[in-house]
C-alpha cells in the first residue's frame, strides 16, 4: 500500500502549493469580480476552486450555506454532489476490474443473479457506465412527485424502479440513465460485501484524504453541510425533502471544492488506475460521454478557442454542481451551489477557463424567468407575456432572453402545478425558438400535465422532426399514439 501514502503526500503537496505569481493574482481578481457578478445576480451562492498545474487560484464561498442563519459559505461548506457522484462510481468499477473481481463486459446477471434474465443478459456493466443500457431512466417528474421521499433498501429499489423494460437494444443509442448507475452500485455491493459507502471510504476516500466527502445521510448531524435552496421570486424556500437511498450510486455524495481538488490531482498522478483501465473510463463512446464523465471540448468566449475538456455536473434537490478538467494545463474549475440555479454553471466555468486564458468573459446578465415570475405573482400570465415582449423590443441587452430562460419559468409553474401559466410560457418559447426541439417537448410536457393529449402528440413529434436524438419526446409520442391513450 506504499503507492496509497506516496498519493496522499503528493496530493498534500500539491494541495499547499498556491500559484504566487503576478499574473494569477490578476486572475484571482478576475475570476472573483466575475462570480461575483454571477452571485449578485442571483445565479449562483456556492463555493467555488479554480486551478492550474501551478496550485490553486481561488477557493472562496460565495452567499450563504444556510438562508436562516446567514451562516455563510466557505472552501469547507460541504454540498450535495448529485451526479457528480457517477465518476465516484465509475472508478470502484474500475478498481473492482483492476483487482480480477468483476469485467466490464460481462452481463449485469453475473454478479447480480436475481435480476431479470431477459435484460440483464444483454446489458454488460460497460452499458450501464457509459448509459448505453436502454433502461429507462427513474428520475422523471412522476417519480419526484409521488416516491422520492420514502426508503428503500437496494434491492427493493432495484426491482421497482431498476428492472424496467428496455427502451432500445444494449450499445445501439445513448440515454443518460440514473437506473444504470443504480444498479452498479449493487453490483459493488455484491461483489465488495460492503456498503457502497464503505467502499467508497476504504478504496477512494481514505486513501486520497478526502475527510470532508462522503455518503450523505439527512439524518447525520454533518457539520458544516449547507443547507439545499430553491428560489422564488420573493427569495428562497427550503428544497423538497428527498430520502438518500433514492440517488445512491447515482448521486448520493457530499463533498467540498478542496476535497475535489484532492480527487483531481490524484486522477493527475494516474495511480488510481492500471493505464488501460483510465483509457477506457476517459474515452467517449456514444454523445461523447466515457466512464462516469462528459468528454467534450468547451469554447471560449471568444467564440473560436477550444479546449478539451473531462467534465460532470450534477442536480439534486436544492443544489447544482459542476466539475471541468480542462487537461491540457490541468486547469480546474469546481462550482457548487446550494440553491438549485446550476443552468449557468456551464457558462459561467467557460467564463473562469476564457479568463485563465487571457480571453474577455461574457458577462453575465438578468434572467429574464425571474421577471416573468415575478410579474405572474402581482398579475396575469397575460401581462407577464406583455412584459417579456417589451423588454425584448426595448431593453435586449440588459436581460437574458436565452430559450432555458422562459423554459425554466415555465417547468417552475409545472412545479408548483400552475399548468395553464405554464403552458402560455412555453407557447410564448416555441414562438421565439421555433427551431429548437427542445421547446416543443416542454410544451408537449405541459399539454400532458393538462390533460391534453392530442396537442401533447402534435407537439411531441415536432420535437422529433427537430431532433431525432431527443429520446424522450420519442418515447411520449409511442406511448400517445398507443390506442389506450386516445380511449
Amino acid at each position: 500500500m506504499n503507492w496509497l501514502k506516496a498519493l496522499c503526500v503528493g496530493a498534500l503537496v500539491a494541495w499547499v502549493c498556491v500559484v504566487p505569481t503576478a499574473e494569477a493574482a490578476s486572475q484571482k481578481q478576475e475570476i472573483d469580480r466575475l462570480v461575483s457578478k454571477y452571485q449578485q445576480l442571483g445565479l449562483f451562492n456556492g463555493s467555488v476552486l479554480v486551478a492550474n498545474e501551478k496550485g490553486v487560484i481561488l477557493e472562496k464561498g460565495y452567499g450563504f450555506a444556510n438562508f436562516e442563519w446567514q451562516v455563510p459559505n466557505t472552501p469547507d461548506t460541504k454540498f450535495r454532489l448529485g451526479s457528480i457522484t457517477k465518476q465516484f462510481t465509475a472508478m470502484l468499477i474500475l478498481q473492482l476490474a483492476a483487482e480480477g473481481k468483476l469485467q466490464v463486459d460481462e452481463p449485469v446477471t453475473k454478479y447480480l443473479p436475481d435480476y431479470r434474465k431477459d435484460t440483464g443478459d444483454r446489458i454488460t456493466l460497460a452499458h450501464l457506465l457509459n448509459h448505453t443500457s436502454g433502461l429507462p431512466n427513474y428520475t422523471n417528474r412522476e417519480f419526484f412527485q409521488k416516491s422520492s421521499r420514502d426508503p428503500y433498501s437496494v434491492a427493493d429499489f432495484v426491482k421497482k424502479f431498476c428492472s424496467g423494460d428496455l427502451e432500445f437494444e444494449p450499445g445501439t443509442k445513448f440515454n443518460y440513465s440514473n437506473s444504470g448507475y443504480f444498479l452498479l452500485g449493487a453490483v459493488i455491493e455484491k461483489v465488495t460485501g460492503q456498503t457502497y459507502a464503505q467502499a467508497l471510504r476504504q478504496r477512494i476516500f481514505d486513501p486520497l484524504g478526502m475527510k470532508d466527502t462522503g455518503y450523505d445521510v439527512s439524518a447525520t448531524v454533518l457539520p458544516k453541510r449547507a443547507s439545499g435552496y430553491e428560489a422564488q421570486p420573493g427569495g428562497y424556500v427550503n428544497a423538497s425533502y428527498l430520502d438518500m437511498t433514492i440517488p445512491y450510486a447515482a448521486g448520493s455524495l457530499y463533498s467540498t471544492v478542496q476535497d475535489l481538488y484532492r480527487w483531481d490531482r490524484a486522477l493527475h498522478e494516474h495511480k488510481l488506475l492500471p493505464a488501460p483501465l483510465e483509457q477506457r473510463m476517459f474515452t467517449p463512446v456514444l454523445e461523447d460521454y466515457g466512464f462516469g464523465w462528459s468528454l467534450k471540448p468547451v469554447k471560449l468566449h471568444d467564440g473560436k478557442t477550444e479546449l478539451a475538456s473531462i467534465s460532470h455536473s450534477g442536480g439534486i434537490n436544492g443544489f447544482s454542481t459542476l466539475l471541468v478538467r480542462a487537461t491540457g494545463k490541468k486547469e480546474l474549475v469546481i462550482l457548487l451551489d446550494n440553491t438549485a440555479r446550476g443552468r449557468k454553471l456551464s457558462e459561467m466555468a467557460t467564463g473562469v477557463l476564457s479568463i485563465l486564458h487571457g480571453i474577455p468573459p461574457k458577462q453575465p446578465s438578468q434572467p429574464i424567468s425571474d421577471v416573468v415570475m415575478a410579474t405572474l405573482e402581482k398579475s396575469s400570465v397575460a401581462e407577464a407575456i406583455a412584459r417579456y415582449r417589451t423588454l425584448k423590443a426595448t431593453k435586449a441587452g440588459e436581460y437574458d432572453f436565452a430559450e432555458s430562460e422562459l423554459n425554466n419559468a415555465g417547468y417552475r409553474l409545472l412545479g408548483s402545478g400552475r399548468i395553464a401559466e405554464a403552458v402560455e410560457v412555453f407557447k410564448l418559447n416555441v414562438e421565439m425558438y421555433p427551431n429548437s426541439g427542445n421547446v416543443y417537448d416542454s410544451l408537449g410536457e405541459a399539454y400532458v400535465a393538462q390533460g391534453n393529449k392530442e396537442q401533447a402528440l402534435v407537439n411531441y413529434r415536432r420535437a422529433v422532426e427537430l431532433d431525432p436524438k431527443n429520446t424522450n419526446a420519442a418515447q411520449a409520442v409511442q406511448q400517445l399514439e398507443k390506442p389506450s391513450a386516445t380511449r
